[in-house]
């Protein structure tokens, strides 16, 4: 195992379902790896157009095999993925940018802690790719919230400060800054390697990354792989 700490930087967005799988990993993967961890917010939606790619539920096969796709993904990495009823009314025509924003107002009141952003995330991905509810709304971000252990006052607070405009420009900035790194898509890793910085896309590079970063793949889930040792 390397000595240097090594920062990791993931750009995500709570529409992505891949994303979370990402999320979760990295997560788990804080205190077994020598990292430093920095969850980046960023707008999907933006980066799809800025990058002119083309979602891959909106080619009818891969739609069809992202949802087996999801199902498979969700058990391997224990992760409660299910899709919505209407993925299509969720991800295009709902989409996620009031949540981003409201994610990027928890993460400008936490600054470098990434606590109450990581808890946020993981209850709007809960919403709209595990139990099928709304992410748009006011009081579907505040029941967010709250569950993920804000007070009513924070709650209010954060959903005034998700309307102003740095909060919308720090989105802005988030996505810009992905997009420097030749995004794509999301989930975007970003592993800051002796003065270089080593981008990875998706999901399923993890064992590469950890190559790359003199790390141990120990699979999804490495608490069940310490456990055995």
């Amino acid at each position: 195992m390397s000595n240097s700490r090594k920062v990791v930087e993931l750009f995500y967005d709570v529409v992505s379902p891949y994303s979370w799988l990402g999320f979760e990993v990295l997560c788990r993967y804080r205190n077994v790896w020598n990292i430093d961890l920095r969850l980046r917010p960023a707008y999907l939606g933006g980066v799809m157009h800025l990058s002119g790619n083309k979602p891959p539920a909106m080619v009818q096969n891969k739609a069809i095999y992202m949802a087996s796709d999801l199902t498979r993904l969700g058990q391997y990495f224990n992760v409660p993925l299910r899709s919505p009823a209407n993925p299509f009314e969720a991800m295009f025509e709902k989409g996620s940018l009031n949540a981003m924003r409201f994610l990027t107002a928890v993460s400008e009141k936490q600054k470098e802690q990434d606590g109450l952003v990581e808890k946020v995330s993981r209850e709007l991905w809960n919403r709209i790719w595990s139990t099928d509810q709304d992410i748009t709304l006011p009081a579907s971000l505040s029941e967010a919230g709250l569950k993920a252990g804000l007070s009513a006052s924070e709650v209010e607070e954060l959903l005034k400060l998700a309307k102003s405009q740095p909060i919308k420009d720090k989105l802005k900035n988030a996505t810009a800054e992905a997009m420097d790194h030749k995004a794509f898509g999301f989930p975007l890793t970003v592993c800051h390697v002796d003065g270089k910085k080593e981008v990875f896309f998706g999901s399923d590079r993890f064992e590469l990354m950890a190559h790359i970063i003199g790390e141990k793949w120990l699979g999804p889930q490495p608490e069940k792989a310490t456990a055995k040792l």
